[in-house]
């Protein structure tokens, strides 16, 4: 978490609010000058070869696009919004929260901004939200909000938690359902990370870390198919290589199965997924590099795909933040 906009966090946080942003700046430059265009991850099946295996097709978001204002946040419940989802069940209907220093609550908003829910995620708590995504539930519940409590910018924390919660359905009350609790542990000590990947289908997990070197680790973890609680331990299955400077903030699976998509401040590296792909797979070839650099988002986490993968929807944090629409041209 960088914060531009109002902040919950620490003093660190404040400190980290000033200085990074610059610092990627710089970095960014660096990088524009030594001309790296292409993002590439190394891995057990592609250890260290950027060209090796390369998507059979590219998602469309890959191909110019078209920019959209859909309008602005129009709650004061959102002071730093960090994740994005767009329902597939609820048209219209996008799942949001703020990043640390919030209480443990989900936001639902129309593509125009408009509140349309307000919940309390009951079993939970907030210590630095940073990123959720859609995927089944326990067995028998549906489609879930997985929420990832996953930011660690000092990188102390020993262990970390997604909650996981039955998709409300608007309109709702004041809570969700009460929350399960997976803690997972990196097995190679903590790690900051601002990206959670969920496979719509399977439930496979995956985490992308936040490096200022641009070499984000990738975590897996198999689909969490039992209700109540559990403890385990991530697996490291690559390096997602972003670029120096290239902070990965977010990222989405479309419903359909067939986009995977992980974003940075600046601009963000999508795959086909292939079908019968783990996200694991999927991760370990070439990623395709969108063409849009975020115009107009100091600081961007978030990002949600549509169902179809050929769009997807942003918001930055601070006050009154506007919603953009990104699709593939011709959409």
């Amino acid at each position: 978490m960088v914060s531009t906009g109002p902040s919950y966090g620490s003093a660190a946080d404040d400190y980290g609010a000033r200085v990074r942003p610059a610092l990627a700046a710089v970095l960014l430059a660096l990088l524009a000058g030594c001309g790296s265009d292409g993002a590439a991850l190394a891995g057990p099946d592609a250890p260290g070869s950027p060209g090796r295996a390369v998507a059979a097709t590219t998602p469309a978001i890959c191909g110019p696009l078209r920019v959209t204002t859909l309008g602005r946040v129009r709650t004061p419940a959102a002071a730093e919004l960090s994740g994005l989802v767009q329902s597939p069940d609820q048209p219209g209907v996008l799942w949001t929260h703020n990043d640390s220093g919030d209480r443990p609550r989900v936001l639902a908003l129309s593509t125009g901004g408009a509140l349309r829910g307000d919940l309390a995620v009951p079993g939970a708590q907030a210590i630095d939200w940073e990123d959720l995504a859609l995927g089944p539930g326990a067995p028998g519940a549906g489609r879930a909000l997985y929420l990832a409590d996953i930011g660690d910018n000092a990188a102390d924390r020993d262990m970390v938690e997604l909650y996981r919660v039955p998709e409300p359905r608007l309109p709702a009350g004041t809570a969700t359902a009460p929350a399960d609790r997976l803690v997972l542990r990196y097995p190679d000590g903590p790690h900051d990370a601002e990206t959670l990947l969920v496979e719509p289908g399977t439930g496979e997990i995956a985490i992308v870390t936040k490096a200022i070197t641009g070499a984000s680790a990738v975590y897996v973890t198999a689909p969490w198919r039992t209700a109540g609680n559990a403890t385990r331990t991530l697996r490291r299955t690559g390096t997602l290589a972003l670029g120096l400077g290239g902070l990965a903030t977010g990222g989405d699976v479309s419903a359909d199965r067939r986009t995977v998509v992980v974003r940075t401040y600046t601009g963000f590296v999508a795959w086909r997924k292939r079908p019968g792909d783990t996200l694991a797979a999927t991760l370990r070839r070439t990623p395709c590099r969108g063409r849009t650099t975020f115009p107009g988002e100091r600081q961007g986490e978030a990002l949600g795909l549509a169902a179809d993968g050929r769009s997807f929807v942003t918001v930055p944090e601070g006050a009154r933040p506007l919603l953009r629409r990104y699709a593939a041209a011709g959409r």
